[in-house]
């Protein structure tokens, strides 16, 4: 049998209310099960079908960024108190400003293996030259 939840999980994963809900599983928009005690359950697989947003990957860690560039550290520039931590991830390089403090306290040099993590209020873009 494939995994269920509850009518209220289902409508707070899919931003409903619960009458909403009920109200598509009796004109047929979503299938759902009884449990032994009569109550709805609704299959994992018809909340996906009917989520509008896609499914976020989870990334396995408390940490709550989720773009993250796994690479090996290719240059290290120290200037004071801050440093600049080039890491090259696959095709990208990701430069990163940190304390040197930071770069002294997890060992950063070139070739260690590090994973850039980029948490953003906002991103710009311009359009080629």
């Amino acid at each position: 049998m494939s995994e269920t939840v509850g009518i209220g999980e289902a409508a707070k994963m899919l931003g409903i209310s619960t009458d909403t809900l009920r109200r598509w599983d009796r004109a047929g928009k979503v299938r759902t099960t009884r449990d032994s005690r009569n109550r709805r359950r609704v299959p994992v697989a018809e909340v996906e079908r009917l989520r509008d947003a896609p499914t976020r990957h989870a990334t396995g860690d408390t940490f709550s960024a989720r773009n993250r560039f796994p690479g090996v550290v290719r240059s290290v520039e120290a200037d004071g108190v801050m440093a600049l931590v080039e890491i090259e991830a696959g095709p990208h390089l990701v430069t990163a400003a940190i304390t040197r403090d930071s770069v002294e306290e997890l060992g950063l040099a070139p070739g260690v293996k590090a994973v850039a993590m980029v948490k953003a209020t906002s991103v710009m873009v311009q359009v080629g030259e």
